[in-house]
């Protein structure tokens, strides 16, 4: 099927709900596999950690996927190794993320050295055709790497993605405002005053983030895996780069504007959002339509952590779509 940069994939995803149903069934008994390989990178200020589940010589194209965060780590992408069956699947955690090197300098933290990272990657596994999958923070590296038309790459996959600073806070506090009115004044007092510190507020940021981060528990095995290894948020570089939470910007990434990179994308986009993301669907759709070859397909019952809340929907869209571009 021909889809336009107009179409949408809405709601429950009927067209393929066939292909979720036995996907969802055999997820009840999958477990991650160990990594068929693990290397570490050098980048510009140290080493970053990645690893490589499938055959990188297969007929189907490597699918790359960058997290979030900033200061995340790969754990929440460990759904997407069910798709090692017929391609490589890679993961990987930037620079003063998970389980990489920490070395705690903030001039390594600009988006230009963060997209730097894939290139790198590339050359360690000499990647000459690949998918490209970014997630919030890491839909920013993917929308910037994507914008420079590199050779080999075949698709990129933008899940609640950062594309404007001024778009992803339009959007939360449009979010913000559906919540009681005394949970809006605890979050928005303390956020004018700089007190983002008080208990109060991160009670009250809890309640946002139940509602439009994450609406269901991950799958055990990412829990597991992340006490096993150890891999959390690294705060000093969530919040020098973004700051304290998820609704407005403080931090270096606070006047970000990536929205005249979207025309330049030359490849088929698949854009995600939760039906209660923290970037919405109505927020996000505006952007796609700027995408020559842009869909946006919407998660039923899912918050920003699409990933973690619905990862059986995830898998079967990032299926079809690698599929269609291979």
């Amino acid at each position: 099927m021909q889809i336009t940069r107009r179409t949408t994939i809405a709601g429950g995803l009927a067209a393929l709900a066939a292909a979720i149903a036995p996907t969802a069934r055999a997820a009840a008994d999958w477990s991650p596999p160990e990594p068929d390989r693990e290397l570490r990178v050098k980048v510009r200020g140290g080493s970053i950690y990645v690893r490589v589940n499938g055959p990188l010589d297969a007929r189907a194209a490597p699918a790359l996927f960058i997290h979030g965060g900033p200061g995340s780590g790969h754990a929440y992408f460990l759904p997407a190794l069910q798709m090692a069956d017929r391609r490589a699947i890679i993961l990987y955690d930037s620079l003063d993320a998970g389980l990489s090197d920490r070395p705690g300098d903030p001039a390594n933290w600009t988006v230009e050295r963060f997209v730097s990272e894939v290139d790198a990657i590339r050359a360690a596994l000499d990647l000459d055709r690949l998918h490209l999958v970014g997630q919030s923070w890491g839909g920013t590296v993917a929308l910037e790497y994507g914008a420079r038309v590199p050779g080999g790459l075949r698709s990129l996959t933008l899940s609640s993605p950062l594309v404007s600073t001024r778009s992803w806070e339009a959007s939360t506090r449009a979010q913000l405002a559906t919540l009681p009115e005394d949970v809006q004044a605890v979050i928005n007092s303390h956020e004018v005053a700089g007190t983002t510190g008080d208990p109060a507020y991160a009670a009250a940021m809890d309640i946002f983030y139940a509602h439009f981060l994450a609406r269901h528990r991950p799958p055990a095995y990412v829990t597991a895996y992340r006490e096993r290894t150890g891999i959390r948020l690294n705060p000093l570089v969530y919040n020098a780069m973004w700051g304290p939470g998820e609704i407005r910007a403080t931090g270096s990434l606070r006047d970000y504007d990536g929205e005249p990179l979207l025309p330049r994308l030359s490849v088929p986009v698949l854009a995600i959002a939760g039906d209660h993301d923290e970037m919405t669907p109505d927020a996000l759709r505006p952007l796609v339509a700027r995408i020559p070859e842009g869909r946006l397909a919407i998660i039923a019952d899912s918050g920003h952590s699409t990933f973690g809340d619905q990862p059986a929907q995830v898998i079967a869209l990032l299926r079809d779509h690698f599929g269609q571009t291979d």
